[in-house]
């Protein structure tokens, strides 16, 4: 793991857009992803635990949702994530440092223009589940 780290620090002096935040985020991001795909990265041919650009960016909309609700694309823009490129070019660090590989038909071209995060994160943001109002303004004390 020292190594890895050491890895993304090399990365960030080279494009200090995203932060370390961003890296790992993308890790996670991608062993979701291939857990929601039925995949294995033990598997040994690339064939069958690869996974592409708009797979990945699903599993990133899907995990992002599960882990940080709302805040989504506030925590995305701390990260200096402002648009779906952003992240293609988080992996495609990754890729060039050694940390995450890739087919010979992956391209960074395959993470543009998948979705609008500011769309996918705020405007089409659902709460899940059943909130009771009054249940919530009691447990801060406020009767109503």
């Amino acid at each position: 793991m020292t190594n890895t780290w050491s890895k993304i620090r090399e990365i960030i002096k080279k494009d200090p857009r995203y932060s370390p935040q961003a890296y790992q985020f993308m890790f996670e991001a991608l062993d979701f992803t291939i857990h929601m795909l039925g995949k294995s990265q033990h598997k040994t041919s690339d064939i069958e635990r690869h996974v592409t650009g708009k797979q990945l960016l699903e599993g990133v909309r899907q995990f992002a949702i599960k882990n940080f609700g709302y805040m989504a694309l506030t925590v995305f823009e701390q990260m200096g994530i402002k648009q779906d490129e952003d992240f293609g070019n988080v992996v495609f660090n990754l890729v060039e440092s050694g940390l995450m590989g890739k087919t010979e038909n992956d391209t960074r071209e395959d993470f543009k223009n998948i979705y609008d995060l500011k769309k996918v994160f705020d405007e089409d943001f659902k709460f899940d589940g059943k909130y009771e109002i009054q249940l919530s303004l009691r447990a801060l004390g406020i009767k109503k």
